[in-house]
């Protein structure tokens, strides 16, 4: 019996949302603009397959861009 793993490379699919890591400076304003704290922004976990390729780090913030009628959303997660 043989063991193989298949990776799927999720962000290349056309129905993913694009999704990138936010700089430090870019939370900070991200977080005083909304009056929140890190802790108060939505989880996204770093085992998901859809920012694998980011190699993200606990505690970083990654911005999700959805692609909406009248043009683009952006949406927030911090990766735990």
């Amino acid at each position: 019996m043989f063991s193989s793993k298949i990776l799927i490379v999720f962000s290349m699919h056309i129905l993913q949302p694009k999704q990138t890591r936010l700089k430090q400076d870019e939370v900070s304003k991200l977080l005083v603009k909304y009056n929140i704290s890190l802790a108060q922004l939505p989880k996204i976990s770093k085992e998901d397959p859809s920012i694998f390729d980011l190699n993200p780090q606990l505690g970083e913030v990654i911005k999700i861009e959805r692609k909406t009628e009248e043009g683009s959303e952006d949406y927030f997660r911090v990766v735990v």
